[in-house]
């Protein structure tokens, strides 16, 4: 594999975060930003591919001409950075992308998502200039205590899957602005995007989280949030058990209320009055803070601060609704958007200089929990 010569603060790292329909991409010339990029594909576009493996032409084309534009050429990249997938239950870190992750990403084999095609793509591109690949703080993080695995039924248990990689970086981020070490501190995060997580941080592990894909805590922009169990049960006997997937991933939350899944529209009508739009807003948040309620439950009262982060914190009309609900827990810090790029290439860069212990993927079936009773 190859070494760089260059200075750290010098090494260019292409970092890439795949979403259902946009391919993000940035180049790093250490911690300075180069240049970022985001291609939009449309649903058609997306659909005439048939199935994920069947997009990656597409991705990389829109990789390349990302590079292209900035006048970057590939083979002067030091690393790639790439938001890992729905890959096995691990622990928070940096991990080399490998074969036996590429093998699971491929096969969809913890669940099938566009972030999976991200791994397979930054492995293609670093095995073709002999350059290392790296993932960092993939969604499936685990530091779940046990308590929180329970699902009721034996035969169902909790996941976490997550928004790991913002939620650390911001995490750590509002830590730093405290002057407090993020090991020290307990925090709820919530990340508002096409799906809600909200995590409870206990001096620095998120101890309990709702699974943001797969129909649990509250609803977001595509998905259903959590479900009463015995209708969904009915709904899966009448309708064909793919199309209940995908109104759980997908097609469900604001966009199955309002027919949209583009919150400026939605922004919009409500700014215009329209009471609908309006009702379905008020009630994602109202479900945001009960969920960050829970958490607080969870953390026992002694929450340090409350984050909100992701696209749809930038909104402030459904901000002031969650924050109304939820400040008599801990003082409310917004943040808006996503640190992700960002967070991917700083540890990509750490990695590169041996700053950080490089994890190598090894699926195990979970990560050890703790005991919080």
């Amino acid at each position: 594999m190859k070494k760089s010569a260059r200075a750290d603060n010098e090494r260019l790292v292409l970092v890439l975060n795949l979403g259902a329909t946009s391919t993000k991409v940035a180049v790093y010339r250490g911690d300075r930003l180069v240049v970022e990029h985001a291609a939009r594909h449309s649903r058609r576009a997306i659909a005439a591919c048939r199935d994920l493996a069947g997009q990656i032409p597409i991705r990389k084309k829109a990789v390349f001409a990302a590079l292209a534009k900035a006048r970057v050429k590939p083979e002067d990249l030091d690393a790639v950075a790439v938001r890992g997938g729905l890959l096995a239950p691990c622990p928070a870190g940096v991990y080399r992308v490998g074969a036996r992750m590429v093998r699971d990403a491929r096969a969809n084999r913890y669940g099938a998502h566009a972030s999976n095609l991200g791994v397979l793509i930054a492995y293609d591109i670093a095995k073709e200039r002999g350059i290392p690949a790296f993932t960092v703080n993939p969604p499936t993080v685990d530091e779940l205590c046990d308590e929180a695995r329970f699902s009721g039924i034996p035969q169902i248990t909790r996941r976490s899957v997550w928004h790991a990689l913002n939620q650390k970086a911001v995490a750590n981020a509002v830590a730093t602005r405290m002057g407090r070490p993020y090991r020290n501190l307990n925090m709820i995060v919530a990340h508002l995007g096409s799906g809600v997580s909200v995590a409870a941080h206990c001096r620095g592990r998120a101890i309990d989280v709702n699974n943001a894909l797969d129909g649990d805590g509250p609803f977001g922009v595509e998905r259903s949030g959590g479900l009463p169990a015995g209708d969904l049960a009915r709904l899966a006997r009448r309708v064909p058990l793919g199309k209940v997937l995908r109104m759980i991933t997908g097609r469900g939350g604001v966009a199955a209320y309002l027919d949209t899944n583009d919150m400026r529209v939605v922004e919009r009508k409500v700014r215009e009055g329209d009471a609908k739009a309006r009702e379905v807003v008020n009630a994602m948040a109202w479900q945001i803070a009960k969920e960050i309620g829970a958490c607080a439950a969870v953390l026992r009262g002694k929450v340090d601060v409350t984050v909100l982060t992701g696209g749809l914190a930038r909104w402030q009309y459904l901000v002031d609704r969650i924050r109304r609900r939820v400040r008599f827990i801990a003082p409310v810090r917004v943040v808006p958007g996503e640190m992700e790029l960002a967070a991917l290439a700083e540890g990509a860069l750490k990695a590169l200089s041996g700053g950080v212990p490089v994890r190598d993927y090894r699926p195990s079936g979970r990560s050890a929990g703790t005991n919080m009773s």
